[in-house]
Parts: structure tokens; C-alpha cells; sequence
């Protein structure tokens, strides 16, 4: 029998890395809670400042010191945030129809938000202090979390659950009041919980029953790496237990965001959100994270300018895998449960692209003869002893690469062409020359892939 790990970084962070996230490369993020009524924040060129999931703190929370006129004009001045907690209603929720999207996307694994800041579970949690506060008590009537762990599961796809490990109602944040990023006093007078009972039962209790009730493949916490360290949330007893005990220990991997002071540099894989941080590296497991548009919730401030095109989408995908990471590409539906067709649309597109291209994406590695071969257009991943050209443009020019054992062993093609593709060895260097299609005949559209067989 394996020893057990203990609650130390340094046991923790021996626990082998589970094959399975390394191997998925694209993952679907949602964001979806009671913010998804209001849906709203005023635009921004500031990272994270168009986050519309922020309304509790960003808008409503300010106005204890003058208030937004936006909240004030739509919903009144004595409209708290927890009376949108009825109109978020779900009534179009489909989890199969989301679960078969999806998979059509071409995307591995999903993660919902079960908790975001706001403290609204999707869930019906049992902590006594979310009564009226869950998805099954008030809102949905309903199990938003297990309806869609079970319709994602049936697709084959993962399942991960965000868990937000500070609530604004409750927890003190001397990083955040500098911000101004708190929800007024008369608020965490009214709903919070006491600081002991937060940290040593409510927070506890609610992370064992998402896992023991879900079983989640992935967990992505978020909030605790503001303020407080890893003995304030005894961080480190909480994942021993994760690795030692749960019922998902040989598959669930979790991110750095569990407390102060682990973002970078423990957990099971690193996070970014729209290439903010320069943590990440190729020899450690990693995930980008990025809404389509500015904000990861709804915000019906944007249009379609805010938007990322299919073809921008694609290649941050090609960019960040190239590196050796993951990317969690989030939706946010509307409060009545539905994904908004543009960004249907965008998950459509980038799923035609990797069923033509996926064996470049799916179980790659980072090339190690990349830097060698660094070009503005150019992404290089393996699989086994296969190199893919990820070229991010219709390539005009020969491809010419350093690095390869040339030999007789060498083949090269395009994926979903069905011409041969000229190459040749010269002084020791790969050309590659691009194949002569009619529009007709090409294999997709945004990026296209050469497939050397042997040049891995």
C-alpha cells in the first residue's frame, strides 16, 4: 500500500501528475450564477476590469459610497443583489444540448463555477449557512451541478467543478478593501458567516461534498491565493485528504489557487487568465483561461467587436499548446440557461478545425528543437515520434527546419490533404514545400498542418 501524503508541500507536491489533463489540451469553462441576471459591467481595456461575474462587488458593493447609476436606474437603490437570487430562473437550462456542444467543440474536459465569489451554490449544499442561497432552495429548483456533471460524463467528456474559497458576505480581504472590491458592511452584517465556523466548517464541509458527491476530475479553486496562507484554510490537510481518501484521488487534479502564497509555485498544474502571469512554464503542467469576449459571466455590454474571432480563438489554442499547456475557453450562458449563439458559434468553428487537426493538439508535447526553429507563423507540437507545423497562416513560402534527423524514415503530408506535399533535405535542414490547392480543397479554415512522420 502506498504511504500516504502527508499535509506538507513537499509530500504533496511528489504526487504524480494524472495523465489525463496533459493529455486533453482543450477544456470548456463556465461561468453562470446569479451575476448572469444582472449580466452587466461597464467595458474596460484593464485586465480583469469588464468581469461582469464581479457585479456584487464592482457595482452593487459600491453603493454604500454613492452607489452605480446603472444598478440604481434598472433595479432601484434597495434592490439587493441577493434578491436576483429568484430570477435566476434557468428555465432553458438543456445539460444534454451543453454537454453535446461541447463535445462537438472537440473540447475534453468541462469545469463549472458551483461557487463563485457571490457565494451561490449550484448545488444543494448542506451547509447551514446556504439556505436560500443554493440552486435547488430558491431560482432553479434544481441541481444545476449533477444535471450537468451527468449530461457532460455521458458525452465522455471530464468533469470540474470551480470552487471559489472566499465568499465577499464573509471573509475579510485586506488586499481587496484596498481595491475596493467588497461588498458594503450592511451586507456582511446581514449574510456573513462568522470568520471560525467559515474557515473550520462551512469551507470544509461544502469542498468534501462537491467531491464525494461529484467526484470531480478537476477542481479549479480560486480567491484563497489573495490574502490568507495555506494555515489559515488549512490548505494543505484539505488536499492531503483530496490525494489520500476521496473517491476521485487517482484522477482529480487541482490548480495553485488554494491559498496565499501557492500560486506558481504548488498544486497539480499552474493557472493564467487572459496571460497574466509569467509563472507558467513547459516544465510544469499548465492551463490558460480566457472568456471569448472580456469577461468570463455574461456581460450584455459587449458586442461583437469585444469578441475574439474563430481564427483568433484557434490560434491561441495552437500558441498556448505549443508551449505546452492547456486552454479552458469559457462561456457565460444567460440567467434562462442558455449559451449565447455567437459563442455556440465560436465552439462550432474551433471544433471543425481540430477534427481535421486534432492529432496535432490531442496528447502533444512542446517540439524541444521549437526555439531552433522560431518563426512568427510557425507553432511545433509532437506526438510519439511525429512533428506537427502548425502554420497560422496558408503557408506561400517553403518551410525550412533545423533540428530533424533527416533521413529515408521521413514523411511528409498535410492534414485533410490528400496531395502529396513536396519536401526535400538540403545541408542537413527540412524544406518543406507547400502544396498547390484550389480553394475548394482546402482542409479548413484559420491554420493548417504539415505532419512529419518520423520528425519527432
Amino acid at each position: 500500500m502506498p504511504t500516504p501524503y502527508q499535509p506538507t508541500w513537499a509530500s504533496l507536491d511528489s504526487r504524480p501528475m494524472p495523465a489525463w489533463f496533459n493529455e486533453a489540451k482543450f477544456g470548456i469553462f463556465i461561468h453562470w450564477g446569479v451575476y448572469s441576471v444582472p449580466a452587466w459591467r461597464p467595458l474596460s481595456d484593464t485586465l480583469y476590469a469588464s468581469y461582469a461575474e464581479w457585479y456584487y462587488a464592482t457595482v452593487v458593493g459600491d453603493m454604500e459610497f454613492g452607489g452605480d447609476a446603472f444598478h440604481k436606474a434598472q433595479f432601484g437603490e434597495d434592490f439587493e443583489y441577493r434578491d436576483f437570487g429568484s430570477m435566476f430562473k434557468a428555465e432553458l437550462f438543456d445539460p444534454d444540448y451543453w454537454a453535446d456542444l461541447f463535445h462537438r467543440a472537440g473540447a475534453k474536459y468541462v469545469v463549472l463555477t458551483s461557487k463563485h465569489h457571490d457565494g451561490f451554490c449550484l448545488w444543494p449544499t448542506q451547509s447551514p449557512y446556504k439556505k436560500n442561497w443554493n440552486s435547488l432552495d430558491i431560482g432553479p429548483k434544481r441541481d444545476l451541478v449533477g444535471d450537468l456533471t451527468s449530461a457532460v460524463r455521458n458525452k465522455g467528456l471530464r468533469m470540474g467543478l470551480y470552487y471559489s474559497i472566499t465568499e465577499w458576505e464573509s471573509i475579510p480581504s485586506p488586499t481587496r478593501s484596498k481595491t475596493g472590491y467588497l461588498v458594503n458592511t450592511k451586507m456582511v452584517e446581514k449574510y456573513g458567516i462568522p470568520e471560525d465556523k467559515y474557515v473550520h466548517e462551512h469551507l470544509p464541509l461544502q469542498l468534501k461534498e462537491l467531491v464525494m458527491n461529484y467526484q470531480p476530475s478537476l477542481i479549479f479553486s480560486d480567491g484563497g491565493e489573495w490574502d490568507w496562507d495555506e494555515h489559515y484554510w488549512h490548505t494543505q490537510n484539505l488536499l492531503a485528504w483530496l490525494y489520500n481518501e476521496a473517491p476521485n484521488k487517482d484522477e482529480v487534479v487541482v490548480n495553485d489557487r488554494w491559498c496565499h502564497g501557492m500560486t506558481g509555485r504548488h498544486g497539480d498544474y499552474f493557472s493564467s487568465e487572459y496571460q497574466d502571469t509569467d509563472a507558467v512554464t513547459i516544465a510544469y503542467p499548465w492551463e490558460e483561461s480566457r472568456g471569448i469576449g472580456g469577461s468570463y459571466g455574461l456581460n450584455r455590454a459587449e458586442n461583437i467587436d469585444n469578441y475574439r474571432t474563430s481564427q483568433e480563438l484557434v490560434h491561441e489554442l495552437i500558441d498556448v499548446v505549443s508551449r505546452g499547456g492547456n486552454m479552458l475557453l469559457n462561456v457565460g450562458p444567460t440567467a434562462d440557461g442558455r449559451i449565447p449563439p455567437l459563442q455556440q458559434q465560436r465552439l462550432v468553428d474551433i471544433g471543425d478545425w481540430l477534427r481535421v487537426n486534432g492529432e496535432a493538439i490531442y496528447d502533444s508535447t512542446v517540439w524541444k528543437h521549437a526555439e531552433v526553429n522560431k518563426q512568427d507563423k510557425l507553432r511545433f507540437t509532437t506526438v510519439g515520434n511525429n512533428l506537427y507545423v502548425l502554420c497560422l497562416q496558408w503557408p506561400t513560402q517553403e518551410i525550412v527546419l533545423s533540428g530533424i534527423s533527416v533521413g529515408d524514415h521521413l514523411s511528409v503530408s498535410m492534414l485533410g490533404v490528400k496531395q502529396p506535399v513536396p519536401s526535400n533535405v538540403q545541408d542537413g535542414k527540412l524544406i518543406i514545400s507547400p502544396p498547390v490547392i484550389s480553394p475548394a480543397e482546402a482542409p479548413c479554415a484559420h491554420a493548417y498542418v504539415f505532419k512529419v512522420e518520423g520528425g519527432g
